[in-house]
């Protein structure tokens, strides 16, 4: 029974770390080059509502993060529960309001786990296998002229209302989804994220929603404006 313990024991013994200076530094270096076009193809390929420049500033820091936790825990099984352990008791928030926003944290954790591990040449491959798609898809849904807007909505209140314009918005655009409805007792307000609308259909949503009276006031803005 003691052999076995003192065997145990040592199995848990924190060994000395054998890890290679000039790997680490090499996958750095590639961590670096990889987290900076994974930010490019965010920024120019990714379809999310958001302030995607400053989302995806987040990407090398993650990567590099995840890299030097699993090069220092991979050859230590005492120091792989002890990392466990820490995370228990830490409590990660971050408002995440978009399934590609995940998918893009995703694949930079995945990053980070690959050449953590020293398997540079399969995470390089995998990343352009993973870019070739990208932007393949981006390039494809380019030859459409189909761009998502905010639209924002305001008039007198009392002379609207929300029902009508969003029959109106239904009928131009289809898919939409409402952000924003404010009202008080001067006016109405509402903001709307239409899904892929045609450019010749806003001029005829314009002309609609002026029928519900004079003092409506629309706006269109691009998403990727903000």
């Amino acid at each position: 029974m003691d052999d076995r313990w003192g065997l145990f024991q040592k199995f848990l013994i924190t060994q000395e770390q054998h890890v290679s200076l000039t790997d680490f530094f090499f996958n750095s270096l590639v961590i670096i080059v990889l987290t900076i076009l994974l930010e490019y193809t965010y920024i120019f390929a990714a379809r999310t509502i958001s302030n995607r420049r400053q989302f995806a500033g987040t990407f090398i820091l993650i990567a590099f993060t995840t890299m030097l936790i699993i090069s220092i825990v991979k050859t230590s099984l005492a120091l792989s529960l002890g990392l466990v352990g820490a995370l228990s008791i830490v409590r990660f928030r971050a408002a995440i309001k978009e399934p590609e926003e995940l998918a893009y944290i995703f694949f930079a954790i995945s990053i980070g786990l690959g050449l953590g591990a020293n398997q540079t040449m399969v995470v390089i491959e995998a990343f352009a296998i993973a870019m070739v798609i990208i932007w393949a898809r981006y390039f494809l849904s380019r030859k459409s002229t189909n761009q998502n807007l905010y639209l924002n909505f305001s008039a007198k209140a009392g002379e609207v209302e929300l029902e009508q314009v969003v029959d109106i918005v239904k009928h131009e655009f289809g898919k939409f989804h409402l952000k924003r409805y404010d009202e008080n007792d001067q006016v109405i307000e509402a903001s709307f994220v239409v899904d892929s609308p045609k450019p010749e259909k806003l001029q005829s949503f314009t002309k609609s929603i002026s029928k519900l009276g004079s003092n409506t006031r629309v706006s269109f803005v691009e998403s990727k404006s903000f």
